[in-house]
């Protein structure tokens, strides 16, 4: 006899990882035709909206640490996206600068939210209301993390 508590099916992690796992997978062959993995896409959806911020600012907006976002600001640069440059007023900060084809890489990238959306068949109002409790989770969980 199982504890109901324990079924797999009732267990809210295992159906986040799910979805997880499908929304890479549909995300994966879009971001292959701009030449951009999961965390970089992340990466220039933040660069995209605001320009020229600080490592550290791109590490908060996204909620990860400098050991990751560093290497991913790197191969960016590589793929010739964006351009890293020190502060002048402060030699610790360095900011991150899109490139030209960096910009122009964002009409590229306009239509992957819609066709993602396509997949998942939600209305407006459904998908409000899951990334509302989505936020709500979040928000509750950081600040338990803080207490």
């Amino acid at each position: 006899m199982a504890y109901e508590e324990l079924l797999l099916s009732n267990q809210l992690c295992f159906l986040v990882y799910r979805l997880d796992r499908e929304i890479n997978a549909r995300y994966r062959p879009l971001l292959a035709e701009l030449g951009l993995t999961y965390p970089q896409y992340l990466v220039m959806l933040v660069l995209w909206e605001e320009d020229n911020l600080s490592i550290s600012a791109v590490c908060e907006r996204l909620k990860l640490d400098t050991g990751t976002i560093s290497p991913l600001i790197k191969r960016l640069e590589g793929l010739k996206l964006v351009k890293r440059k020190r502060s002048k007023e402060d030699e610790r900060s360095v900011r991150v600068k899109l490139t030209q084809t960096g910009s122009e890489l964002r009409e590229k990238a306009r239509p992957i939210p819609a066709k993602l959306g396509s997949c998942v068949s939600l209305t407006l109002e459904e998908y409000q209301e899951f990334k509302t409790t989505l936020e709500n989770m979040l928000t509750k969980m950081d600040q338990q993390k803080e207490a």
